[in-house]
């Protein structure tokens, strides 16, 4: 479904990616490991079209991608949601998961899609008409993941999700990753909580001071020395 190929990315005068290689099948759940400052969320970035490549292609479903508007990117199927999570804090619950659903003309359609939100959150639901600017960092992690998924997409990516949060919400927002990819969602994670993101995903990639140094299934790489020395302690 995604494919990177030799991506060289940054901002302005400073290159934070280079040479990156990695592919996301379709109903896959994909791990992108690393340390802080490795260039995750730049490539996540990248591939959303909020950055501009240097050189190199992305291919989404066997079109290139790489540099076209954040507006086009996400009217084909990818929806990003960012560590900022960019949520309209003045707007209710239920008003931020319209704005998800932009795109979607079929009121049935956005009427189930919400539905859809609220089943998998349900703490969403019962905070549907609070203001997002109100709501615990949790629930905005939730909110932001449910608007992102307003618009049924194709492929997930998702930066970040736990950072900030207490360990039992955590727990929630991965769970309700997990259920989103056995429910047929592709999904790309972004995550410094490497031993519980090798734990729920398929496969998984490291990347360190911006290029890619391990692959391998999230089993693998749970057992490879490098991971255990720099990220679990071990």
């Amino acid at each position: 479904m995604l494919e990177i190929r030799n991506l060289h990315a940054g901002y302005t005068y400073v290159q934070v990616l280079w040479d990156v290689s990695l592919q996301v099948n379709e109903g896959e759940f994909v791990a992108l490991v690393g340390p802080n400052g490795a260039g995750k969320t730049t490539l996540l970035r990248t591939v959303a079209g909020l950055i501009a490549p240097y050189q190199g292609d992305i291919l989404f479903r066997g079109r290139s991608i790489a540099g076209l508007a954040a507006h086009t990117i996400s009217n084909m199927g990818i929806s990003y949601i960012s560590e900022s999570l960019n949520l309209f804090t003045g707007m209710s619950v239920y008003e931020n998961l319209l704005v998800g659903a932009h795109t979607v003309r079929d009121r049935r359609a956005q009427a189930q899609a919400i539905e859809f939100v609220y089943e998998l959150f349900p703490r969403l639901q019962e905070r549907h008409s609070q203001l997002a600017g109100t709501l615990s960092g949790g629930e905005r992690k939730m909110l932001a993941i449910g608007r992102g998924l307003m618009a049924r997409p194709a492929l997930m990516l998702v930066d970040e999700p736990s950072l900030g949060l207490a360990p039992m919400l955590t727990a929630d927002v991965f769970r309700a990753l997990q259920t989103l990819h056995q429910q047929g969602v592709t999904i790309l994670l972004v995550e410094q909580n490497v031993n519980a993101t090798l734990r729920i995903t398929d496969r998984a990639y490291v990347l360190e001071h911006g290029k890619i140094v391990l692959t391998g299934t999230s089993q693998e790489l749970l057992n490879d020395a490098h991971v255990k020395a720099a990220f679990l302690g071990v």
